[in-house]
Parts: C-alpha cells; structure tokens; sequence
C-alpha cells in the first residue's frame, strides 16, 4: 500500500493532565481542516491517555505538517505525541471488530482470575475503568472478541468464575449495552420475593412434603413444568382464601426489590411481572410495587377454597417468553431495549431472548443464556448496569438533601 493511500492517523498522547491540552492540538486540526473520526480520553489521577483518529483526506496540507505542529503543541505541555498512519480499510476493520462490556461489582481482587479466563480465550481488552457506584465498587471492561472461537464457551467460563470467587458479572455486546433499555420484566418467587410462595401454601393446607415430592421429580427432569405445577396444585385443594391472604400479606421482598422497582418508575421505565406462580400474588404485587404489567397462572376458587384446578393455559417457560415478546412488541420496544430478571430454568427462554437478561441468585444452568449474574441480596447493581447511579437513587427515592 503506497503512502499517499494512508490517508488517517492515529494520534496517541500521554502524560500529565492540565486544562488547555485538548484545546491546542483540536485547534491545529482545525488549522489544517482535518476532521476527528474518533477520539477517546482517559484520566488516571492526573495522568492523560488521549487518542484521535484523524481523517486526512482533506487537509489543506501534508501529514508531515500536521504532525509537526502536533508534536510541537505536545512538547509544550511536556506530553508524549506518538502517531501512525493507516489506510481506510484498517479503519475499517477497527469498526468491524465485535467488542463486548465486561462489567464486574465488588473489589477489583477478582481482576486477575478474570483477565487470565479472557487471556485463555484470546480475548483482547482495550479498556478498563474503575468507579465506585452504588456504594460498591464497578470496573467495565471493553473487549474485542474477534479472535475467541466459541462466544459460548467464553460466556461460561466467566460467570463459573464469577460464582467462583462469589461476584456480580455482566458480559453484554457493544451495540446491546449502548441501546437505552425501557422494559423490565421480573419474575416472581426467588427474585422478587425471597421465598417461594408455592412451597408457603403447601405448608398452610398441610402437603408440604407432598409438594416437595413433586418438585423434585421436576428438578430430576421426570415431569415438565406444566405437569408439575398441575399435580401441586391438585395438592392444594381446600386451601382457604384466608389462608392464602395470609401468605399475601406476609411476602417477604428480596433486599432492594422495593427501592429497584420504584427507581426504575420514577425514571420512565416500563415495568412487568411474569411468573409460573399464581395472580392472586402476581396482581397484590403489581398494585403493591406500582408495575404496569403481571401475568401469572390463575387458581380455580369456589365457594372462598381452591379448587385444586389451574383454569386456562399454563404459564411455563415458554408462555412467559411469549408474554416479555408480546408486550415489547405492542408497546413499540425493541427485545434489545427490554430487560429480563429470574432465577430459575423456567427463565431461560425469556432471558435469552432479550437485550439485558439477569440471572438473579440463579443455578449455573440459567448463567449459560443469561447476560448478567447477579448474587442474592444483590438486585440494587441492576441499577447501575442500567445507567443509574446512587446520586440518581436517592432523588428518584426522596433522599436526596435539600
């Protein structure tokens, strides 16, 4: 490739930090008419990264002159100016390469464990920034993933390595993580309640150990979710509306499910339920938590007792995708744009099919599909992961001082 065909320059510069730096060199840009493509700074204490791509092709001058001049203005503020140029195809395959977010919570101790599983997949990181958000410490990550040969076996190895080492990880594609998300979807038992209400009921009509057979001839995979919850639920015939107003009036929410759900409402954000359990809590806890949508199975009641009869369809796995798909579409938001939140294999399909897909305290089977691994007690880092920072909570919450 001939010289006079590189018509872009990359431009890095180093050193300490002062007022003014950015000024002087856009200013010989402008000098010459050389337009900025792209351009990234980056400030540790009062130290200075900071990176232009430069598009020459209609400079009024040669490169040499651009240089020279850019390197001068460096020299004045003692920085180090080092520059490359490169052909529109290099540009090009910047562009090109698929970059991911790394997000993990906590300490930055994790960092090693975490660059060494990126390092065994060829992955190459070409930032990282460190904040305290939330009370608790985040670092973000950009990746470049163009040489890993399987994005799924990635995906494993680090949330095993986040459930390892006991922290909150987000691997998230570059074009998903910069869409604003506006619908949540959560589920219910286990995520948004730090119970499940199922196993509350049984305990109340006298089957617990009944109840606990079936679900863990589910767990073996010898029944299907609709069939397991038919049979529980035939367990719970007679079970009294009092009884079960009982169990609704003493839910036990996860620690920052209250706080999450009313941030996200004060900032605009579409909120849903979708749960295999049951509407007679589905709907307490959409009135309760202020949700715009709940879908859940419905209990056949007669006479103040269950029946011991689901009536219609049942909510499984895949009812509930179909519900978060639905709902996005008739409110004219993308599945990129929409955010899912469970515990449970019966969350796979939802989350997998969504921008932001949160396994919450969840069994490593469902950290295979999902976007993020949050663990117990930590749903408050949805919050960040969505842009919103604890300045932001304690205004949505009326925290803030006056």
């Amino acid at each position: 490739m001939n010289e006079q065909n590189k018509d872009f320059l990359v431009v890095t510069v180093s050193g300490r930090d002062r007022p003014g730096i950015a000024a002087a060199l856009t200013k010989v840009m402008e000098q010459y008419n050389v337009d900025v493509v792209d351009i990234e700074q980056a400030s540790l204490q009062d130290l200075l990264g900071l990176s232009f791509l430069l598009d020459l092709s209609q400079s009024t001058s040669s490169s040499d002159s651009v240089i020279k001049d850019l390197l001068f203005e460096a020299s004045r503020f003692d920085l180090t100016l080092n520059f490359r140029l490169v052909t529109p195809d290099e540009v090009q395959a910047v562009n090109r390469k698929k970059l991911f977010v790394l997000t993990f919570f906590g300490s930055t101790r994790p960092l090693a464990a975490l660059a060494a599983v990126l390092g065994e997949h060829k992955v190459n990181i070409e930032l990282v920034t460190s904040r305290t958000k939330l009370r608790d410490r985040c670092v973000e990550m950009v990746v470049n993933v163009d040489k890993v040969r399987s994005l799924r076996r990635l995906k494993e190895d680090i949330m095993a390595k986040s459930k390892e080492l006991n922290f909150d990880l987000a691997m998230q594609a570059m074009e998903a993580y910069r869409k604003n998300k506006r619908l949540v979807f959560f589920d219910l038992d286990r995520t948004l309640v730090d119970m499940e209400i199922i196993d509350e009921m049984a305990k109340e009509a006298g089957v617990a150990s009944e109840v606990a057979r079936v679900t863990e001839k589910a767990m073996r995979g010898d029944l299907d979710f609709e069939e397991s919850l038919v049979h529980r639920v035939a367990l719970l015939k007679g079970l009294t509306v009092e009884k079960m107003e009982k169990i609704r009036d003493n839910l036990r929410f996860t620690q920052g499910a209250e706080d999450v759900t009313a941030t996200l409402k004060k900032f605009g954000f579409k909120l849903g339920l979708v749960t295999g359990g049951f509407m007679f809590f589905a709907e307490y806890l959409k009135a309760k938590l202020n949700l715009d949508f709940a879908f859940a199975n419905t209990l056949e009641i007669k006479n103040g007792v269950l029946t011991g009869k689901v009536l219609g369809q049942v909510l499984d796995a895949a009812g509930k995708a179909r519900v978060v798909n639905h709902v996005a579409r008739d409110e004219g938001i993308l599945l990129d744009q929409t955010v899912a939140v469970g515990d449970g294999a019966n969350d796979a399909l939802m989350l997998g099919q969504v921008g932001l897909g949160i396994a919450y305290n969840a069994k490593p089977a469902l950290n295979r599909v999902a976007s993020v691994s949050l663990g117990h007690t930590r749903l408050m880092n949805i919050l960040y992961l969505l842009g919103i920072t604890e300045e932001d909570v304690d205004m949505a919450l009326g925290r803030a001082e006056v």
